[in-house]
């Protein structure tokens, strides 16, 4: 059986809520990325922020993105974290329930410690005591799956 802790990215870019969004596009486009964890000072997970999130802000906003911080711009909804010593199946339950490509990873402390994307599993899906192709496919399947009209107006 194999841990989150065995396959996450532990060196991913942060930043703070304050930061504004140039800044953090900035960051993304430098680090390859479309999702950044948003932390406080003392780094404690307190949102995530994702390429999409930034295009909304700065085309709803009438303001450029320098003059919105992250704190702004991040959906105020629920933030879907694993820990360290959880499995992968359970890493991968969690982002089929919740229709996400990516899961922080939290101490138990609240202290952010690493990102486990799809990515990650899909790698590791490569070894022996990896997640089986199907399970990877079923939960694609599931994140990319249309929400209702009437859910996605909403």
């Amino acid at each position: 059986i194999m841990h989150i802790k065995q396959v996450w990215t532990s060196d991913d870019a942060t930043c703070q809520p304050d930061a504004n969004l140039a800044v953090v596009a900035n960051l993304m486009g430098d680090r390859d990325c479309g999702f950044v964890p948003v932390i406080d000072a003392t780094e404690k997970l307190v949102g995530v922020i994702t390429d999409r999130d930034i295009c909304i802000a700065s085309a709803t906003r009438r303001k450029a993105p320098e003059q919105i911080t992250a704190a702004r711009a991040m959906r105020g909804q629920p933030i879907h974290t694993c820990a360290p010593d959880d499995t992968i199946k359970t890493a991968l339950a969690k982002m089929k329930e919740f229709k996400v490509r990516r899961l922080p990873v939290v101490a138990a402390d609240g202290a952010l410690t690493g990102i486990v994307s799809m990515n990650d599993l899909v790698l590791a899906s490569r070894q022996k005591e990896g997640p089986a192709a199907a399970e990877i496919v079923s939960t694609l399947a599931a994140i990319c799956a249309h929400r209702p009209a009437e859910i996605a107006a909403a």
